[in-house]
């Protein structure tokens, strides 16, 4: 038993200080015997409206990581989850791979990030072809085409939402991302990739997988997933897509 909260297993997570979503999205997942401890990562300056601001954003980030890292480990986590994105792509494949090492040497844990959840989801679902939608501007974009491209995937698309700041993230209205995924479905689409994890999309890519009749992948979906399957766990969730359902 690793705690009371989480008997089978206590996944560490790692978050900026303005994201709201990630602990919400796993805590509503419910998958029993799983806790969760996560450290912030503290972002003082949360603008990101241009290319050289959210180069600095990721600055903070890369600067606060460390720290994060030490608080979370205090609570003996079983699993080092990124609950961050951006960087997580950048540099392409193997700037992903450095990423992991980086993280899997400091704490000796297995560790789950978004890129590598998303290119693991998309594999286990036999999806080439993609579209990709972020809250992030384009210097970051840029990154994630690269990173799915490297990977061997086609990439159709990959369109920010340019938000303003960090915090707005979670302000995006659901209607404005069902309006941006429905443009970017196409016949020749085999799925829709969201990232970014403080935009809240679990439900409502549940909901468009179920209309579009495609998968649609919720990047903190992709990650919760991840973690439960190579960390041995093989808990179906209802409500978040069918690659928690069904995979």
């Amino acid at each position: 038993m690793t705690n009371a909260v989480g008997p089978r297993a206590v996944f560490g997570v790692i978050v900026p200080s303005t994201n709201t979503v990630v602990e919400h999205d796993y805590w509503t997942a419910a998958v029993p015997g799983i806790g969760y401890r996560t450290g912030s990562m503290y972002i003082p300056r949360p603008a990101m409206d241009s290319d050289r601001d959210f180069e600095a954003l990721l600055g903070q980030i890369r600067g606060s990581l460390d720290a994060a890292v030490r608080d979370v480990l205090t609570a003996e986590p079983d699993r080092m989850v990124m609950g961050m994105s951006a960087e997580t792509f950048w540099g392409g494949v193997e700037g992903n791979a450095a990423f992991e090492r980086r993280l899997r040497e400091a704490t000796r844990l297995p560790v789950t990030t978004g890129a590598g959840s998303c290119r693991a989801a998309l594999r286990e679902l036999g999806c080439e072809r993609i579209a990709v939608f972020s809250p992030y501007q384009p210097v970051a974009d840029r990154e994630v085409g690269r990173f799915f491209t490297e990977a061997g995937f086609r990439v159709a698309s990959v369109t920010g939402l340019r938000c303003p700041t960090a915090t707005d993230i979670a302000k995006v209205r659901h209607d404005r991302i069902r309006e941006l995924v429905l443009s970017l479905d196409a016949p020749d689409i085999e799925a829709i990739v969201q990232v970014g994890t403080n935009l809240s999309f679990v439900a409502q890519a549940d909901a468009l997988e179920a209309e579009l009749g495609k998968p649609v992948i919720a990047i903190n979906t992709a990650t919760l997933w991840h973690a439960l399957r190579t960390h041995g766990f093989s808990d179906q969730v209802q409500g978040a897509g069918a690659l928690l359902r069904d995979h």
